[in-house]
């Protein structure tokens, strides 16, 4: 099993405030990113349903600072499965800094989802689809692997 889907990112100026440190708000802007990549690369039979009547709702979003970034600096958004229930979607983010083959830990992540159809106006919950599950199956979190624990960082291989 993959130990978590990746996203690359390099950060540019236009992601850091007047201090020379990435604004916050493009932490949760890169959650969605690494999630929007990942239905593009894993789970392409999904993309035609959210044309037709699926919806992906946030219902929550979070983000854990720890080291302070800036321009040009590489990161490694890491998404992980951390539950899954009919309707729901939980993810774990690792954002990890990739310099001079070492990686460093700056922010964890969660987000919720929720799977709905319907119009608009009457939107009502749906089981995830079948195709998205077995899409999200290989980066499920294992009590060996938790999300933001510097040994679950160590060494492990890419998964995008």
């Amino acid at each position: 099993m993959e130990q978590y889907y990746e996203y690359r990112h390099l950060v540019g100026f236009e992601e850091t405030n007047l201090v020379g440190n990435v604004y916050y708000v493009n932490y949760l802007r890169w959650q969605g990113r690494c999630r929007e990549m990942f239905l593009r690369e894993r789970a392409t039979a999904v993309l035609d349903d959210l044309q037709s009547d699926l919806k992906l709702f946030t219902l929550k979003c979070e983000c854990e600072f720890l080291v302070e970034i800036t321009a040009f600096d590489e990161l490694s958004i890491r998404m992980r499965l951390e539950d899954l229930t009919q309707t729901q979607i939980g993810f774990a983010f690792d954002y990890v800094r990739l310099r001079d083959d070492s990686e460093v830990l700056v922010a964890r992540g969660r987000q919720r989802i929720a799977c709905m159809r319907g119009p608009n106006t009457d939107t009502k919950p749906t089981r995830v689809p079948a195709p998205l599950r077995a899409a999200l199956t290989p980066f499920a979190m294992t009590a060996s692997a938790p999300a933001g624990r510097a040994h679950s960082l160590a060494g492990a291989a890419g998964g995008g």
